[in-house]
């Protein structure tokens, strides 16, 4: 395996979501440990709006947001739904007492983790197109040629952007189940 793809790639995103299971756990552990359950009953509201925020970023993409910086709406969508998911996973804690808020946080950890993939395997797939159009024009070689020599590569880039097609179904699965979630709550809210 190549050692810079260890490194740049395979690394953070480990690291990553494992500090996100790490602190999912250990919030769950003290704030059982210091009997402030209750706590974590309502994480999943502020945890639930900044994924909702997330969602900045994509109407900054589709241009319903004009204004800002697409990069650093890019930056705060990935922030929000990694600070979000970590309340809703706090918020679920280790309690297995009702199948659909567990299949939200499961669809909710589906999505967090194709989207980490997602942003890596595109990140390098363009690194390596852009690393190949340098080595070309290094050679000397006159730019149609170089877009010739990597167009395959190029076309599979292009493909691989589209891995939002997956993602985003998967953000509506957990979208539906999320709210199922929250309207159940509210239908049983004097119950509990």
């Amino acid at each position: 395996m190549d050692r810079s793809l260890w490194k740049q790639q395979i690394l953070p995103f480990t690291i990553l979501l494992g500090l996100l299971a790490g602190a999912a756990l250990l919030g769950d552990v003290l704030l059982h440990r210091f009997d402030l359950v209750w706590v974590g009953r309502y994480l999943g509201i502020p945890g639930t709006l900044l994924i909702v925020a997330s969602l900045a970023y994509s109407l900054r993409k589709r241009k319903m947001v004009q204004s800002g910086n697409l990069r650093t709406y890019l930056t705060a969508h990935e922030i929000a739904a990694w600070l979000g998911s970590l309340m809703v996973l706090i918020h679920a804690g280790i309690h297995f007492n009702d199948i659909l808020p567990w299949l939200a946080t499961v669809a909710m950890g589906i999505n967090v983790i194709s989207g980490m993939v997602g942003k890596m395997l595109l990140d390098r797939s363009r690194r390596q197109v852009q690393g190949q159009r340098d080595h070309y024009e290094l050679r000397g070689l006159p730019k149609h040629e170089v877009e010739q020599a990597v167009f395959w590569d190029a076309v599979m880039v292009d493909t691989m952007a589209r891995w939002r097609k997956v993602h985003i179904p998967i953000f509506v699965a957990f979208a539906v189940l999320g709210l199922g979630h929250i309207v159940s709550i509210f239908l049983f809210w004097g119950w509990r």
